[in-house]
Parts: structure tokens; C-alpha cells; sequence
């Protein structure tokens, strides 16, 4: 593996970090992580500098043609002062399945998570403490100037760092969801289960018209019909039915959330069934309504689990429960977060300590 050089000092933030007050990625600490591509020369280069903007060719390709990709992780504060990241080899197995999909050349893993160590050991005095964290946004975008459609042959991948709260305020009490039935985030054979910007700029118009109608959150349907549920806003959907957790199955056209997958395996291990089932809109309203459903919820890095009080579809209103985060969202979110805190053990070896 190769060295990594780097350019730069610790620098404490000036200001205080409060989980309730700096919100999400509105603050980013002072160092960068670089690595750059070329076709003749292959993954070059990898160095920690001061954080500064890019100069950019006003032809570079991913401004044109989208050609991005990106992932979403955490570092987190234990009571005795260590940092640690969480599942950072299947943050790094992602990209490069994203990769794959946007024709990007991909990229050394064990790098991906040494860069990430390092540079989070470097600015490690801008984790805040619990309940906030250290945000990792890893990205690549397409470098070569040229406006001619076609993969490109010059890449930039960066790490950068963001100290964070709470993603989604008032989430503790649920948040209010209404179905999308006129816009599509993705289609079948698409870019839906890589992490791509496309994808999230697809869903900016549907999400601003929902936020205008007292909605905190959309839920994606499919795009063929309109009629089986997919994913919530940037997030996994899953709900509890009958007392077994559901979630709709990777088809495609869902990104495989790292929280997804461990929600798949913390809740078998508290006695909660899991089950992949896809899902009518139509009948999950109706066992809202009758009881079988008893919990709707989000699950995502940066939220991690976000209970949804109420479900509309087609103008009704459909409430979930008492519309309070249910006992599966709340122990779910519990054992979760205990564990990435370290106020719990770690059976699954998910934790790499930094620093």
C-alpha cells in the first residue's frame, strides 16, 4: 500500500461543538484527503493536505455529465475519548460497486480505509460527542475537460470531514411521509443502487414540493407502476409487520444502505424477525390502518433510524400507531447507536478504532 504523505497540523475548532446546534454538514474541518487517476498512470499520488476549494476546468466532465459517485459514513466518540469508524471496509466495497456502475476505475480498498483512519486521526479534536459525530463524505468525480460523452480517463477521489448532529430535527417524535406518485427517483436498470449524485438530484423537486405541503419526508413508489414502495427520501424504508421488520428487497433500484444491512442483523439478534417482502402502497396503507403495521420507519447513515408518524397516500392520511416512535424503532435505534458509542460490545467487529 502506499504512503500517505501528510501536509498539515491538528487545528482545534474555534467554536464549540454542539450536536444541537451545528446541524449537518454545514461545518468541515481543515484537512482534505487527495488521490488522483489517470488511464496511463492508474491510482496516484494519495497525500492529506489543508482543505481548500479545487480548481476546476469549466469543461470538467462530472459537471457535465454526472459521472460522481460518493459515500456517507461516521466516526464515532466513545466515553473514554477514542474515535471509531464504523463498517469503513463495507463503506469502501460500496464505492467501488458504484463505481463500477458509472464506468469509474476502482480503487484500492484498504487505501479507501487507511486515508480514512488517518486523515479522521488528524482532525479528530472536530468529532463532537454524543449525540453527534464525525461525517466521512468519500467522492470521485470525472475529471478530463472535455465535452465529448464518454467515460473519462482523469478522476479526482477526495475524502472530506464534517462535524454533525441530528440530520432530520424532530425526528425523535416521527416525522410525516407522503407518497410520490407522479415523479420517479429511478427506474428499473438505472443507477438506483450506486450512490451517484443523479440520484439525488432527481429527487430534489418531489422532496421541496412535500417539505411546501407540511411533509417532512417522500416515500419513493416504483417506477413501472407507481404501486410497491421502495425507499424513503434518501433513506431505507422498512416497517414492522405482524412484529417481523420488513424492508423492500435490493432489485436494483435501491441503494444497499450500510444501516440497512445492519439493522438486518441487530434485529434477529433481539428476537425481531427480518424479512425482505415487496409491498403495494395500497396495502400497506390498509395495515397501517387495521394494525398489522405498526411502525413505519427510515434507516440511514445520517439518520439513523427516523420514525415515520404518519403515511399519505393519494390525499389520506394514514396515522402509524400513536404516531410516537414504536418499541422496535426505539430498540432498534438503542442497540444501534449504544454499539457505535461504544456504551455496548461489538459482536460483528463493525468498529475499527482510529485514534
Amino acid at each position: 500500500m502506499a504512503t500517505i504523505p501528510v501536509h498539515g497540523v491538528p487545528q482545534p475548532p474555534d467554536f464549540p461543538l454542539e450536536p444541537g446546534k451545528i446541524g449537518f454538514g454545514r461545518y468541515f474541518s481543515p484537512h482534505i484527503f487527495l488521490l488522483e487517476y489517470h488511464s496511463e498512470s492508474g491510482w496516484h499520488s494519495p497525500r492529506i493536505e489543508k482543505l481548500d476549494d479545487f480548481r476546476l476546468h469549466p469543461a470538467t466532465m462530472a459537471l457535465h455529465y454526472g459521472q460522481t459517485i460518493f459515500e456517507g459514513m461516521k466516526a464515532f466518540r466513545h466515553p473514554d475519548g477514542s474515535l471509531h469508524l464504523f463498517r469503513p471496509a463495507d463503506h469502501a466495497a460500496r464505492l467501488n460497486r458504484s463505481a463500477r456502475r458509472m464506468v469509474i476505475p476502482e480503487l484500492d480498498e484498504t487505501l479507501i480505509v487507511e486515508a480514512m483512519k488517518q486523515l479522521v486521526a488528524l482532525d479528530r479534536d472536530w468529532a463532537p460527542p454524543f449525540p453527534g459525530s464525525l461525517y466521512l463524505r468519500p467522492t470521485v468525480i470525472a475529471t478530463d475537460p472535455c465535452l465529448g460523452v464518454r467515460p473519462s480517463e482523469s478522476y479526482l477521489f477526495f475524502i472530506i470531514l464534517s462535524p454533525v448532529g441530528s440530520y432530520i430535527q424532530g425526528s425523535a417524535k416521527g416525522i410525516r411521509a407522503r407518497t410520490e406518485t407522479c415523479f420517479t427517483r429511478v427506474s428499473p436498470g438505472g443507477t438506483g443502487e450506486a450512490k451517484t449524485g443523479g440520484n439525488y438530484a432527481s429527487s430534489l423537486l418531489a422532496g421541496r414540493q412535500a417539505l411546501a405541503e407540511g411533509y417532512q419526508q417522500v416515500i419513493w413508489l416504483d417506477a413501472r407502476g407507481h404501486r410497491f414502495v421502495e425507499e424513503m427520501g434518501a433513506m431505507n424504508l422498512m416497517w414492522v409487520d405482524g412484529g417481523v421488520l420488513c424492508t423492500s428487497p435490493l432489485t436494483g433500484t435501491i441503494l444497499p444502505g450500510i444501516t440497512r444491512s445492519s439493522l438486518s442483523v441487530v434485529a434477529p439478534a433481539l428476537g425481531i424477525p427480518f424479512a425482505e417482502r415487496m409491498l403495494e402502497v395500497d396495502e400497506l396503507c390498509s395495515r397501517i390502518d387495521s394494525g398489522q403495521v405498526s411502525e413505519v420507519m427510515g434507516a440511514g447513515t445520517a439518520a439513523v433510524v427516523t420514525t415515520v408518524a404518519s403515511v399519505t397516500h393519494r390525499g389520506v392520511e394514514h396515522m402509524v400507531g400513536d404516531g410516537q416512535p414504536g418499541p422496535v424503532a426505539r430498540e432498534l435505534y438503542r442497540q444501534l447507536t449504544d454499539l457505535q458509542y461504544g456504551r455496548a460490545e461489538d459482536p460483528y467487529g463493525w468498529l475499527h478504532k482510529v485514534c
